[in-house]
Formats: structure tokens, C-alpha cells, sequence
């Protein structure tokens, strides 16, 4: 069948710039690029261009410039180039189009339309330079009393398990398989020095990286890729995942492509087979049985470890989540629309769940009302893309927040969507040793510690110029919190004031 698809991006060569060193032809792993050698010249393919960049970035001489194709249909208003894209590649295959990264349409991005209140005359600012500022934040089930002995001078609480992170800022589940074994290891070696964590996601861990254990949430999929007692005793927490914001509703996918030896022993499947979860967990079907499993895990982890629950962001979570610190969760872990992914099918992606911002609003003030949020943290992903993201996320209710594209652009990730292929230019979502090599864990983890310390010093910067030295002052202050261009339904979700009142 002759395909319809048209390329989507172009490629210029500058020939007076070009002096035939083939990088661009090795860097490719889609084999854009071929070298005739009769001829002396580089062709290149065009529609095997994913738009990655890598080529363009390697050509010593600069030669290179990959730019979107301008090509298209005739104008209609209902019918994009990516609808017609999309047909045109069903009507080929027959299939679910698959795809990677958080989900790129115009939705509102409720971050770019809440600003932050400033300290001026009456309550100064404080200088983050001169001054202490406390960003470290305890991850658990708070206790419900403190008491104090005046005589002793001695603080007692019955204070559940809690796990200390220096910054609120998570690497999100980005399991070994969907990401590279180096992409994984730097993510480890990372939230070791800057003192957060890091998310196994579904994937199962790597027993020779067991030495990061303090660093580490272990998920329970509803595959339970990995899942030993070894597995759950060596993580600082422990996460029941129900659901994640790119594909809600639906369970786990890691394409045979991606499944190596090393994957399959790592996750305890045959090498070369699709790691299919299933949409539910099969021993969840109500609160009631998500509570039993929150108990079996604790009672696998001798009671010394948080549980947490991830679910989707979707209309009803505030009652779900609600139910699930009822059911014993110490952390609600909540997934938005944005939240990325390395294979979904697109159409989930891209129509189902709801941005995280309202949830992460809905829930904050549903477990106030019911006086129940000291009875968790709230960890919260979705397409976070800097420090001001972050602390209008903690104003609005969030203990911490996990990234996960973030940390993968950090390492050089161009955000190309195509994971799902298990071909990775930069090394990061591929199980190719040729390709995943290409990915020095040491400099990957200087780029992930680097993001976090200058996400931390803008973090202080804000909070000092609202004259707060403690990021816990500002969780759930949504005082410090107004909109623009929001309807007022919004700033009613939201819980937050129009700019200017």
C-alpha cells in the first residue's frame, strides 16, 4: 500500500558547509541520513525525521537545520494537519496510534494565568541571602496531637513513619525499560546528592542499584513488574499506583522493543514481550480493598514505611482521594492531563482526565473540610516546567511535586514523542546499547542536580519576596495566590481571589 503520510519535518543541508563526516548518518537512529559514497553526498530521507535534533546539534559545521514542514492541506478550521495525519496512518495500519511525552494541545495551563503576591511596606521581604529559608519537607501521615512537657522540655508525638526530602521536588515513576539503564542510574545518582527521591515507576529496580535505597519510591502496579519483599523493604516509600494522568482509566504498556534481557530480568518477564498491566489492579475493586493492600504493604514493610496511592486527575478525585487516606494512604499522589508517559495510545492521552491544577485545588480542600489533611501529604505531576510551576502548586495545597519530562529535557531530551519506538537519538528512552551509551550518567546527573539547584535558589527568591522563610508557611496559603484572564468558575475551583481584589 502506497502511504499518504507526508513528511513532518524538513531538512536543509548547507552543501559549502558540509565535508561528508557521516556524524549525522551515525547519530540517526531512524536512518534519516545515508551516505553514497559513489556519489560523495548525504541524502536524507525525510519522512524518517522525528524532529529530534540530534543531527543538527552533532554536525560539527552546522549544516544542518531541521525545521516543521510547511506543506498543507487545504485550510479547515475542523480538520488540522494532525487529524489528517492521524487518519491517514489508521487507515494504513489499521491500529492504536501510540505515542510518548504529556500531551501537547492548547488546554489551558492554569500556571500561566495565577500570579504570586509580593512583600512590600507593612510585611518586608526577606533576603534569601542573608537569611535562612527552609525548603526541607517530611513526606507522611502527620500525627493528630502534640503534646509538650514543660519540665523536660521534650516534644512527644506518636509520629507515623515520615521520609525528610531537602527540596519538594520528586523525580516521577520513569521506569527501568521505558527510560535506559544509564537515563535510570543518573536519575538515582541525582536525587542522592541533591536529597530527594527518585520513582522506580513500574518497572521494578535494578538489584545492583539497591544501594540508593534511602533515595527510592517503589511503585505496586497493578503488573507488579519486580514486586518482592526485597523490592518494597528497600524503598523509603512505597506506592500503589491505580492510575497516571497520560492515560488514564487504562493500565501499563512497555513495547516488546524495549523489553531486553535486562529489562525482562529486571521486571520478570520473557525478553522481547510486551509488559501489558492491566487497567485495574485485579485485588482492587473499592476503598475497602484498597485498604487491605495499604495494610499488606505495611505489614510487608514492618509498618516503617509511607504508603502512597497515585491516581489520575479526573472529575471525582477529591472524593477519591478522600476515601483513600480513609483506606490507611499516607501520601495521595495525583497525575494531570499533562503528565507524560513513554507509550500511550493518543487519543487517551490527549481527550481523557483533567489538568492537575484543579485537582490538586479540589482535593487540598475536600480533606480540609473533612479534617483529614493532616492525615496525608499530597504529591502532585503534570507538565511542570519550572521553579514558578512549583511553588504555585505548594500555595495551592501540594506537599511536593514529581517532574518527569522536566528531568528527561534536563538530560537532553527534545521531546521528539517518539519513546514508544524504543529508538532514542539522545540515549534516554531506548534499551539499544549502541544508542543508550550515548547517555554519560555522571554529566546526566550534573544536569538533573544543576535543574534542582537553581529550581531551589528561585524557589527562596519567591518566598522571600512574599516574605515567607519556610516553604511549610506557604502549603495550602492560597492568600499569596491570585488569577488572570480566569472565568470565575475557575477562581471558584481554584480557591483563589482575581488579580487585583
Amino acid at each position: 500500500m502506497l502511504s499518504t503520510l507526508l513528511p513532518e519535518f524538513k531538512i536543509e543541508r548547507d552543501d559549502s558547509r558540509c565535508i561528508r563526516c557521516k556524524v549525522c548518518v551515525r547519530q540517526c537512529g531512524f536512518k534519516t541520513h545515508r551516505y553514497d559514497e559513489e556519489d560523495d553526498t548525504i541524502c536524507s530521507s525525510e519522512e524518517n525525521c522525528v524532529g529530534c535534533q540530534r543531527c543538527a546539534v552533532m554536525c560539527p559545521t552546522n549544516a544542518l537545520t531541521i525545521k516543521p514542514h510547511d506543506w498543507g492541506y487545504r485550510p479547515n478550521a475542523n480538520w488540522s494537519k494532525d487529524h489528517f495525519r492521524e487518519l491517514h496512518r489508521q487507515a494504513e495500519s489499521g491500529g492504536v496510534i501510540l505515542t510518548g511525552s504529556g500531551n501537547d494541545k492548547p488546554y489551558r495551563i492554569y500556571w500561566d494565568h495565577i500570579v504570586l503576591n509580593a512583600s512590600q511596606v507593612t510585611n518586608p521581604s526577606i533576603d534569601p541571602l542573608r537569611e535562612p529559608m527552609e525548603l526541607r519537607t517530611y513526606l507522611g501521615r502527620k500525627p493528630e496531637k502534640v503534646e509538650y512537657d514543660p519540665v523536660n522540655k521534650k516534644v512527644y508525638a506518636d509520629m507515623p513513619p515520615q521520609v525528610m526530602i531537602e527540596v519538594p521536588i520528586i523525580f516521577s515513576a520513569l521506569s527501568y525499560g521505558a527510560i535506559s539503564y544509564n537515563a535510570w542510574k543518573a536519575l538515582l545518582m541525582a536525587a542522592k546528592e541533591a536529597g530527594t527521591l527518585c520513582n522506580t515507576g513500574e518497572g521494578g529496580w535494578p538489584v545492583e542499584l539497591r544501594e540508593y535505597s534511602n533515595r527510592v519510591i517503589a511503585q505496586c502496579a497493578s503488573g507488579r513488574f519486580g514486586v518482592d519483599l526485597d523490592y518494597l523493604n528497600s524503598a523509603s516509600i512505597v506506592e500503589i499506583k491505580i492510575g497516571q494522568g497520560a492515560k488514564p482509566g487504562i493500565g501499563g504498556h512497555l513495547p516488546g522493543e524495549k523489553v531486553s534481557s535486562d529489562v525482562s530480568l529486571t521486571r520478570m518477564i520473557p525478553e522481547g514481550t510486551d509488559a501489558l498491566s492491566p487497567a485495574p489492579q485485579h485485588d482492587i475493586y473499592s476503598i475497602e480493598d484498597l485498604s487491605m493492600l495499604i495494610y499488606a504493604l505495611k505489614e510487608a514493610t514492618h509498618y516503617e514505611k509511607p504508603i502512597s496511592v497515585k491516581i489520575a486527575a479526573v472529575h471525582n478525585a477529591a472524593a477519591i482521594a478522600s476515601g483513600m487516606v480513609r483506606a490507611g494512604a499516607d501520601i495521595i499522589a495525583i497525575d494531570g492531563i499533562r503528565g507524560g508517559t513513554g507509550a500511550a495510545p493518543k487519543i487517551i492521552r490527549d481527550n481523557v482526565g483533567i489538568p492537575v491544577e484543579l485537582a490538586l485545588a479540589s482535593v487540598d480542600k475536600r480533606l480540609r473540610e473533612e479534617g483529614i489533611r493532616n492525615q496525608a501529604s499530597i504529591l502532585v505531576a503534570g507538565g511542570f516546567r519550572n521553579s514558578g510551576d512549583i511553588i504555585k502548586a505548594i500555595a495551592l495545597g501540594a506537599d511536593a511535586v514529581n517532574i518527569k519530562t522536566a528531568a528527561l529535557v534536563a538530560m537532553g531530551c527534545t521531546i521528539c514523542q517518539k519513546c514508544y519506538t524504543g529508538i532514542c537519538n539522545w540515549g534516554i528512552c531506548t534499551q539499544d546499547p549502541y544508542l543508550s551509551k550515548r547517555l554519560n550518567p555522571e554529566i546526566a546527573k550534573r544536569r538533573l542536580v544543576n535543574m534542582i539547584r537553581g529550581w531551589s535558589l528561585e524557589i527562596k527568591e519567591m518566598l522571600g519576596g512574599m516574605g515567607i522563610n519556610a516553604i511549610e508557611s506557604l502549603r495550602g496559603n492560597r492568600h499569596h495566590l491570585r488569577g488572570v484572564g480566569l472565568e470565575q468558575w475557575e477562581l471558584d475551583v481554584l480557591g483563589i481571589k482575581g488579580a487585583g481584589m
